[in-house]
């Protein structure tokens, strides 16, 4: 595999995991610690903390992107056998 296409597949589970990590951010609303400002949704979390969620989900692009590559040297997701080719 080059390192292009190594790369751009690091990129795309690293976009999808955002639907893995964000669900699990702000179980704290802002109702629990302080009273709403007017037009705030109700269901926002008190604290947004963008560079915790980045670095969670690098962490877990990361570990995906090294079992689908393990995966990949193995031969265990061969492109030829998915595709229907071999």
């Amino acid at each position: 595999m080059k390192w292009t296409s190594a790369l751009a597949i690091y990129l795309l589970f690293w976009a999808f995991s955002a639907f893995f990590v964000l669900p699990f951010h702000g179980r704290r609303t802002s109702d629990d610690q302080t009273p709403l400002v007017r037009g705030q949704e109700p269901g926002a979390p008190a604290a947004f903390r963008p560079r915790r969620i980045l670095l969670q989900m690098t962490i877990v692009a990361t570990v995906a992107f090294g079992l689908y590559y393990l995966a990949y040297v193995n031969g265990w997701a061969d492109p030829d056998v998915l595709s229907g080719r071999a």
